[in-house]
């Protein structure tokens, strides 16, 4: 076992070597420009990136028409909602987003707001699940767009997304979500969910980062979009600009061995994560863990650990890369905007680990992972006057705190 162990895949993957070998021939001897349509360069680079766009079609129900390159998914969110505002302003100017939703999406909804849509920011219940009621009445006739996250990057929760889809569609609006979390790691077919457009990734499932995509639904109904960057109309007029030719080919090749091992590597990741949660559930007290377990990512575990800082349960495992719930920008440490619209309370979110199990990670890491986790959070409650007073009972919600006046 090597140190330090990569536990935070929600964040990146590391490249499957599988995909590097795909890659490496577009770098060198077959460099040509996918655009160019007049030469044996040209057309090789074309073939390989129509391969590469059967194979992600292929993951996900779609067609390879439906499939439109970009930079990643910060970009296909971008296009997909702005591209939709542009387009369809005639017809309304109202999105419904969640609260819970990718920086990606609620930044570009900020924007749009700026430029006079109106978006609605759906909350969610205390396991993460957006309500179905709440959504269904949010749609008025100016509604254009629903924009709902396959899967969340912090709390690994999926979302109703084929009863969402099935709405959406009943009252005629486009319905887009961001994929990026999902797909690769639990079955996605954009027919069976009614989705118009998601958002995709190579670097989530195991291939490079800088590519991603767009599935853009081409009939009932056939999705158009106002593009965001001009200039030589490549990818259907949607998104130009020269294709990343090795990118692509490992995006595809990424996705054609999520296909094919995708089942057998879920109950994998499953089995290791539901591992490490009994064995902190078993050896600790006070740990709670973050949004449904019923309806989650297999490779997903959020744990809050009361009576310890999560900044100083990261320095204590240094040798583990996870995530915590809070980020410290500078000079505020602010709680996950995530758990706290879960109704998670500041002093838990501030205590919240992500854990990201990936393709690579072996039982022994886990174990390791599990056994330096219950040491350290044990070392910090040791050192916790908080602990050990609700440990002798007392309610420290009643406590009177005493600050000291300086003078």
């Amino acid at each position: 076992m090597k140190l330090p162990i990569y536990l935070d895949n929600h964040a990146t993957t590391p490249m499957d070597p599988r995909v590097l070998q795909a890659m490496l021939p577009y770098f060198t001897e077959r460099f040509g420009n996918a655009a160019s349509r007049n030469h044996a360069f040209g057309w090789e680079a074309e073939e390989a990136v129509e391969k590469a766009r059967g194979q992600i079609a292929s993951l996900i129900g779609a067609t390879a028409k439906e499939i439109i390159f970009t930079s990643g998914a910060t970009e296909s969110n971008n296009l997909a909602l702005k591209g939709v505002a542009e387009m369809y302003a005639e017809r309304g100017n109202h999105i419904i987003t969640v609260a819970t939703e990718h920086k990606a999406v609620l930044d570009t909804c900020k924007k749009l707001e700026k430029h006079g849509c109106k978006v609605t920011y759906l909350p969610v219940r205390p396991d993460g699940l957006v309500d179905l009621d709440q959504l269904r009445d949010a749609i008025t006739d100016k509604t254009i767009l629903v924009s709902v996250m396959y899967a969340n990057n912090e709390i690994g929760v999926i979302q109703p997304i084929a009863e969402i889809g099935k709405l959406c569609k009943e009252r005629g609006v486009l319905f887009h979500t961001d994929g990026v979390q999902a797909v690769g790691k639990i079955p996605v077919n954009v027919q069976r969910d009614n989705l118009d457009l998601m958002s995709l990734t190579a670097h989530k499932i195991y291939g490079p980062k800088g590519v991603g995509a767009l599935y853009v639904r081409r009939r009932n109904p056939r999705v158009q979009l106002t593009a965001q960057i001009d200039g030589g109309g490549h990818e259907r007029g949607m998104r130009s600009g020269t294709l990343n030719t090795p990118g692509i080919v490992g995006f595809g090749e990424a996705c054609a061995i999520c296909e094919k091992e995708m089942s057998e590597e879920s109950a994998r990741l499953r089995a290791m994560r539901d591992r490490l949660k009994e064995t902190l559930e078993r050896e600790l007290d006070e740990v709670f863990i973050n949004g449904s377990m019923d309806h989650r990512l297999p490779h997903n575990l959020n744990m809050s650990f009361a009576y310890v800082e999560g900044e100083s349960l990261l320095m204590g495992i240094n040798d583990i890369a996870v995530s915590s719930g809070s980020a410290c920008t500078s000079a505020t440490l602010e709680p996950s905007y995530v758990l706290k619209a879960l109704g998670v309370g500041d002093d838990l979110a501030h205590t919240s680990i992500r854990f990201g199990i990936g393709r690579f990670n072996t039982d022994e890491e886990i174990d390791y992972v599990a056994h330096r986790m219950v040491e350290a959070v044990r070392k910090l409650r040791d050192l916790s006057p908080l602990y050990e007073m609700a440990k002798e009972g007392i309610d420290l919600s009643k406590v009177e705190w005493v600050a000291e006046a300086h003078h």
